[in-house]
């Protein structure tokens, strides 16, 4: 814990070495354009709600792994592994299907987003991305249900037309290769955009294999002993006939971690004329088996619980056309419309030691979505208005199959087998206006209306009390903020805002089996729709045009909140699942729960060469009620990120720390997605990795990077994960621009 005091020391020491030193030739850009908070082009100094960008620049810089990695190393947000394919981003205690993702103005969230941990951001290239814009706090009168925690809103490159003054195509390319040791990771990534006049074409395509993961060797002293070690796995025989215990020759690779994926984002661009635009935005995104590392690790016995658990491929398919107009007389200024259409499949795949049975269970969903966004000035107010529709279905299957003899035979479905929907429409208006030079309000509403309807056609497995589950729910929510900048180096703004998250199937109708096999999750059909009042104050400093300093204390307030927590089925609180007696949970409306916490965030041009960054985030949350407070899940442990970075002709160099605090076992919320089962004893150490960056641009086409990851090799897990974070990872990338 010293360690997190010494780091949090750093920032303010950067922050007054910058207020001092700060060179009159640089300058903090002060009002950023951000896209995602009202889905225009705005002045971040108009905007009341937290913001947190990630730009190109820094995109490349981090040259993350994945998607996920890309936002935990910008230490915009914590990040739960279950597996090394995987990553959950926790906003503001919020986590999965209370944080909206959105890809392209396409909101990925989809009537099987379920309330425990997510991997489903690992299926965006983070290698074609342009931008990733963070909001923090509920979103929904924009963004609809679910953004609770937030919205976190990844935005791809595109196409660039040419210059009207001069002949011929503008055609714009990248590739590179890098290889990482602790995964013996190997990525390949292509991109070109083709442009002429009126017609563009932007394609990219990344190809990825990562080995087992190697986790840190260097014992954590907040700790004082090794943890998460993969000392045996298991191995099938060689004549197919049982499974095998066997000893990992080396105890800190975690065996059957890896995976491989590819992505492609193609985009084409017409524009007729500068009032209108025509997109259309295809992407794929497919990956291998991906091991659930975490079952594979539950212990039973003096063996293993587990001899298969993994995922099958991940695939997303996005289809999207979008249409741009501007000048639409007394309707509009400009307008955007986005028609998607998405293909998601996802399974999974379990078998227990020495059983002979696999349980394969397979989703497809499909998704169609159609976006209308308008924006009108009239007077000194600026209205952004439009509706936003979408239809979801998915078709769940299951069957088991045995591995020796290849028969198969019938075995509950993860969701209900027969029809299941979930479509939701809303009309909404946001609002900003310039009262003076000082003064600028933002306020809006959304009204909607949803619809689920879910159906058990065979009840073999479970006899349930009904035959389907069907809830309409109408909403309303609103936000209401002001800014107030006394001088340009101040600037203050106070926010209320509330948001909703409406239950999905995997809420109402979903049946399955918890980490360990402690508990079995039911159906409950009376589970109602979770809301949020939250309170924001933030206060943003300028020194000298050189330092921007952010601080946000926030309040909220969660009414109806679904929690996971004992149940009984046909009367009975333990029922014969796969074999052995297991408790029933199922989610349940739990009363009242707040979340409270601060954020701060550094920004520093120390010279024209130097740029220093920190951030510190700090949460707490607890479920109410009259029989006294207990912990709220999903809530991590205070983190933080601390970077110096030096620029200078065809040199880059770059220093980060990321640190997370202790989450002691008194601060979990026992039996639900924080997971105990794989924190320690006492919860889950604190922790800091030193990371390091380098790159070289030999000339304006090549450039080499290289890098080093958790230099100290530590031995750390991050909360609620089921996988030990990476050790030291030394990695290089070659570079090629035309």
């Amino acid at each position: 814990m010293k360690s997190i005091y010494l780091v949090c020391l750093a920032c303010l020491g950067s922050w007054s070495l910058a207020a001092q030193t700060a060179d009159p030739d640089s300058t903090v850009t002060l009002d950023e354009l951000v896209i995602s908070a009202n889905k225009i082009p705005q002045q971040r100094s108009k905007i009341a709600q937290q913001v947190q960008l990630i730009t190109r620049d820094q995109i490349t810089t981090l040259n993350a792994q994945t998607a996920a990695d890309l936002i935990a190393n910008s230490g915009v947000a914590a990040m739960q592994k279950s597996q090394q394919g995987g990553g959950s981003p926790q906003l503001r205690g919020f986590e999965a299907s209370r944080v909206v993702l959105v890809i392209d103005g396409v909101r990925m969230n989809n009537l099987i987003y379920r309330a425990g941990h997510l991997q489903n951001i690992i299926t965006l290239d983070n290698n074609s991305l342009e931008r990733a814009e963070v909001l923090l706090g509920p979103s929904s009168t924009v963004y609809g249900s679910d953004a609770l925690g937030g919205v976190i809103h990844f935005r791809t490159r595109g196409p660039e037309l040419a210059d009207p003054d001069h002949p011929g195509l503008k055609v714009k390319g990248a590739a590179f290769y890098r290889y990482g040791t602790v995964n013996d990771e190997q990525t390949g990534h292509l991109d070109v955009s083709i442009g002429g006049k009126r017609f563009g074409s932007f394609t990219s395509f990344t190809s990825s294999d990562f080995g087992d993961l190697k986790m840190g060797e260097k014992k954590n002293s907040a700790l004082g002993e090794e943890f998460g070690v993969r000392r045996f796995y298991v191995q099938r025989s060689a004549d197919n006939s049982e499974d095998v215990l066997v000893q990992n020759t080396n105890p800190y690779v975690q065996k059957f971690s890896g995976y491989s994926q590819y992505d492609i984002v193609q985009k084409f661009l017409f524009k007729p004329s500068e009032r209108f635009s025509h997109v259309l935005n295809f992407q794929f995104s497919n990956s291998s088996n991906v091991p659930r590392y975490d079952r594979l690790t539950d212990p039973e016995g003096t063996g293993l619980r587990n001899a298969e658990w993994y995922y099958g491929p991940q695939k997303r398919l996005m289809a999207a056309y979008q249409l741009g107009v501007k000048d639409l007389g007394a309707l509009a200024e400009s307008l955007q419309a986005t028609l998607s259409y998405q293909d998601v499949e996802e399974s999974r795949h379990d078998r227990r030691f020495n059983r002979p049975n696999r349980r394969n269970q397979i989703e497809k969903v499909d998704v169609i979505s159609l976006t209308v966004d308008l924006q009108k000035t009239i007077g000194g107010s600026n209205l952004r208005y439009g509706f936003d529709g979408q239809l979801n279905k998915v078709n769940s299957t299951a069957y088991n199959q045995n591995v020796i003899t290849g028969e198969r035979s019938p075995v509950a479905t993860r969701y209900p087998d027969g029809k299941n929907t979930m479509n939701y429409f809303a009309l909404y208006l946001t609002h900003t206006l310039d009262i003076n030079e000082q003064l600028t309000l933002n306020d809006g509403v959304r009204l909607g209306i949803a619809a689920l309807h879910a159906r058990f056609e065979d009840k073999t497995f479970f006899p349930f009390p009904f035959d389907e589950v069907e809830q309409k729910n109408t909403y309303a929510s609103g936000n209401l903020g002001l800014i107030y900048r006394p001088r340009n180096d101040w600037k203050l703004s106070i926010m209320t805002s509330t948001g909703y998250r409406v239950p999905n199937i995997d809420d109402l109708a979903k049946v399955f089996e918890t980490s360990a096999g402690q508990s079995l999750i039911v159906p409950n059909p009376d589970v109602k729709p979770e809301k949020t009042l939250n309170f924001d104050l933030s206060v943003t400093r300028f020194f000298a045009d050189k330092v921007r300093w952010e601080n946000t204390v926030f309040y909220t307030s969660f009414f109806d909140a679904i929690v996971m927590d004992a149940f009984t089925f046909n009367g009975q609180a333990t029922v014969d699942y796969n074999g052995q007696q297991t408790p029933v949970m199922a989610n349940q409306n739990k009363r009242r729960a707040f979340v409270t916490g601060v954020s701060s965030v550094l920004h520093a041009d120390l010279s024209p060469r130097f740029t220093a960054d920190a951030s510190y985030n700090y949460t707490k949350g607890r479920i109410t009620s009259v029989d006294g407070d207990i912990p709220l899940d999903h809530i991590p442990p205070a983190f933080g990120r601390v970077s110096v970075q030096y620029r200078h002709q065809q040199w880059m160099a770059n220093a980060f720390v990321n640190f997370s605090a202790w989450k002691r076992m008194g601060d979990y919320l026992l039996n639900s997605e924080d997971n105990e089962a794989y924190a320690t004893t006492r919860g889950m150490p604190s922790w800091y990795t030193v990371n390091l960056r380098a790159a070289y641009e030999f000339n304006r086409f090549v450039a080499l990077q290289a890098g080093v990851d958790n230099l100290l090799d530590l031995q750390y897990r991050t909360f609620s994960s089921g996988i030990n974070a990476p050790g030291r990872n030394v990695f290089a990338t070659l570079r090629v621009t035309f």
